[in-house]
């Protein structure tokens, strides 16, 4: 094993002042665990963007290798992994103040990692990465509150998004009508009918404040990405008995709603988070992900670069000019 290794390494010179370049760093430079994993390929997600611009929230210590996703084999570990075993590890504090998937090697606790399943390989899962899991949740919650194909369309907002894109990939797989909500109706329908949706709306659509308690009844549910006035307003247009999941805030952290929906619907709001969710859940979702949530289309909802890629693509996803998945490639 190499001392030395390639990595995304953000710097703060001075205060409130982050850069970021491709270098070296040490086996030295990673934490204590008993895992230690060979990157094979991780992924690009929002809060990799964060993480690399120095968002409090996300990056508190640097330098720092960003990376939440990571997918690659084993070097050594305790009882249950061995050498050479395919692994994927995603959230807990990796990629956050923990060196994450933007470095050749990681090194965290075995509690952080999950075996890849069989019908997956590792290019795959980080295609899926968390936002493709996060999705997958979200589907798995909609299902388990009893959501069906022919009780009506599911709303998904943040549709070009890498949580949308996936939902409505699996939605569309699973028999599901599906109604995407964008702020790019030109360029991304051609993208959005492709994986599934059959009809697309422009998020403006769901974007007033305030107003009636309750809307006409629409949507058997919804998969939320953003938060804020667009959930609420879904909230408001369940159907009696359905359900809207919610995972992201970049329409806003708080939400505006009465108990009607609830108390004379009979509504569910499902929260996603896929950060701490415990490591048997998470593997019964990847479980998912490789068998009845695999997509054919996996490659088209993606594009590849390489580490020295990844910079330009984090300046891409923090002006909302991200569409699909941006799989990265550690192994060549």
């Amino acid at each position: 094993m190499s001392e030395n290794f390639r990595a995304l390494i953000i710097e703060q010179p001075e205060p409130k002042q982050f850069t970021r370049r491709v270098g070296e760093r040490s086996m030295d430079d990673l934490p204590e665990g008993d895992l230690v994993i060979k990157v094979q390929y991780s992924s690009l997600n929002y809060k990799d963007a964060l993480s690399a611009i120095g968002n409090p929230g996300v990056s508190r210590n640097f330098p720092h290798t960003p990376g939440i996703d990571a997918a690659g084999t084993v070097v050594s570990g305790p009882d249950g992994f061995n050498a050479g075993d395919e692994v994927i590890a995603i959230g807990f504090d990796l990629g956050m103040n923990t060196p994450g998937g933007y470095g050749e090697y990681i090194r965290i606790p075995a509690g952080w990692a999950v075996h890849k399943p069989a019908g997956l390989t590792l290019r795959e899962a980080m295609i899926v990465g968390t936002a493709g899991f996060t999705a997958a949740q979200s589907v798995d919650a909609l299902q388990t509150a009893g959501v069906k194909p022919e009780d009506g369309p599911i709303a998904v907002t943040g549709a070009t998004g890498g949580v949308g894109s996936v939902a409505i990939a699996i939605l569309s797989k699973l028999g599901y009508e599906i109604v995407a909500f964008t702020g790019k109706i030109e360029s991304a329908t051609p993208f959005l009918t492709g994986l599934g949706a059959s009809e697309i709306k422009h998020r403006s659509e769901l974007a007033e404040e305030g107003g009636r308690p309750m809307l006409r009844e629409t949507y058997a549910g919804a998969i939320d990405t953003v938060g804020g006035a667009p959930l609420s307003n879904l909230v408001k247009q369940l159907k009696y008995g359905g359900a809207a999941t919610c995972c992201g805030l970049v329409a806003g952290a708080s939400f505006e709603s009465s108990v009607f929906p609830f108390i004379l619907r009979g509504v569910s709001l499902l929260g996603i988070d896929s950060v701490e969710c415990p490591l048997s859940e998470k593997q019964r979702i990847w479980d998912k992900v490789a068998t009845v949530y695999k997509l054919d289309n996996l490659e088209e909802l993606s594009r590849e670069v390489g580490l020295d890629g990844v910079s330009d693509e984090i300046d891409k996803i923090l002006k909302g000019g991200q569409t699909g998945r941006v799989l990265v490639n550690l192994a060549n």
